[in-house]
């Protein structure tokens, strides 16, 4: 899941996100449509008109009035019936993306859980197992506290991998989508189907795959390490991509393995996506091998990422394995960020909090100017929003209310400061005040 490397910043770090940076004010969104025409839209109920007075959209200096029909912001007038809700000039932010998450390992709001020294991925493993049978809370419970959690601090959408291997059968996928449904009218999810044991090192795993895809359980299926791990290159991934392949899913694969491992696991996966044209529905994480590479290995691999559209994502872990974002970005590569795993087997550490998510992505590329501070929350806004097809956000009309309020100067000091979050919309609807969720399921 991660790499344990903490190592403080340095100053050679700055160039990672340097030179990528666009204000998001100006960021481009996908097409869309005028309020009411949108997913969020419904036919057959009266429009939802909401007004957010006194609002400063990305820090702007002076507050306006944001309306919003049907869960997206619109130019038209407000109806008189309106619902109003006072902001007192706090900063409106798009709403985070958390593009790499572990809900069903969490030991979040419950007890202190002491752990063992671990140092393969297989040790971890192994933990994670003993976990899941000594919690006298189920997956869904545990789940649901930290992903409620997440929306309280910011979160619109996530991409949750649920551990599925014969030592949990399909109840880490189950309960991650029953928290998902609960929180519906807060969260969007996607759920990969994530073979943590191993696809072939573990019996079972293969046959659970098949039935979490052909019963829809899942958005995408999951992979991890074929060489260093599961020691199978060719059978894992014909597996995982047969599967997505014949089902229509996505595609997420676990590569913590650098140097020569990492990158001749990278380009089979690149030579699959181009065979099975599945461009666009591929994702690979953490790819630790990427940051060492020599600038011509690099951007030759950037190369074919970004033709086949195969996204990256990074947990910002340490200065020597966060994606170098900026340069792949020239190569149309889209990179998202995540938290990993939370108060887990793995670690104690985490919190789901994706605007700290920002802060950290800035202290480990040491970055120091406006724009680059600017630019952290950007990938974890709108980079996050483009990797799992969602709008994004930017507060013109069509674009999805989702968004959260906090106080603050601007936004870079704010990535800095990371303060509370007052409010946080989704859907055009207040879902948290003050760390606590509110609205539910209508």
């Amino acid at each position: 899941m991660r790499s344990s490397s903490t190592s403080p910043p340095g100053a050679s770090r700055r160039s990672v996100l340097a030179g990528a940076a666009a204000a998001l004010s100006t960021a481009a969104s996908p097409a869309r449509a005028e309020p009411g025409a949108g997913p969020r839209g419904h036919a057959d109920r009266p429009a939802h008109a909401v007004v957010f007075r006194n609002v400063r959209p990305n820090g702007a200096r002076s507050p306006v009035d944001l309306t919003v029909i049907d869960g997206r912001f619109t130019h038209r007038p407000a109806p008189p019936d309106a619902d109003v809700v006072e902001c007192d000039g706090r900063i409106a932010l798009p709403a985070l993306v958390n593009t790499h998450i572990h809900p069903d390992k969490t030991t979040w709001g419950g007890s202190w859980v002491s752990r063992r020294p671990a140092h393969t991925i297989a040790d971890y493993a192994e933990q994670d197992a003993e976990l899941f049978r000594g919690q006298h809370r189920s997956v869904e419970e545990r789940a649901h506290g930290l992903m409620a959690h997440a929306v309280t601090r910011g979160t619109r959408a996530m991409r949750a991998h649920a551990d599925l291997a014969p030592a949990y059968d399909l109840a880490c996928v189950e309960g991650v989508g029953n928290a998902r449904e609960r929180l519906r009218h807060a969260l969007d999810v996607q759920i990969v189907a994530f073979p943590q044991h191993g696809v072939i090192r573990a019996p079972g795993t293969a046959e659970l795959l098949e039935e979490a895809a052909r019963t829809g359980a899942v958005d995408m299926i999951g992979g991890i390490d074929p060489i260093g791990f599961d020691q199978a290159l060719d059978d894992q991934l014909d597996l995982v991509f047969g599967l997505a392949d014949r089902h229509g899913l996505g595609v997420d694969i676990h590569l913590h393995d650098q140097g020569k491992p990492g990158t001749t696991a990278l380009r089979a996966i690149i030579d699959r996506t181009r065979a099975l044209s599945l461009q666009g529905k591929v994702t690979v994480s953490h790819v630790f091998c990427l940051p060492a590479l020599p600038d011509r290995e690099l951007g030759a691999i950037a190369e074919d990422l970004g033709q086949l559209d195969i996204s990256l994502t990074t947990v910002a872990p340490s200065d020597s394995l966060v994606l170098p974002i900026a340069r792949l970005r020239k190569h149309g590569v889209r990179v998202g960020l995540g938290t990993d795993g939370v108060r887990d087997a793995w670690s104690p550490f985490g919190n789901a909090d994706m605007l700290h998510r920002t802060h950290l992505l800035g202290w480990v590329t040491d970055v120091r100017l406006d724009e680059e501070l600017t630019n952290c929350y950007r990938v974890g806004a709108h980079d996050g929003a483009d990797l799992l097809g969602l709008p994004q956000v930017d507060f013109t009309p069509g674009s999805p209310a989702d968004f959260v309020l906090v106080r603050g100067e601007c936004l870079p000091q704010i990535v800095v400061d990371v303060p509370e979050r007052d409010m946080v919309v989704h859907g055009g609807r207040v879902v948290a005040r003050n760390g606590e969720l509110t609205h539910q399921v209508q």
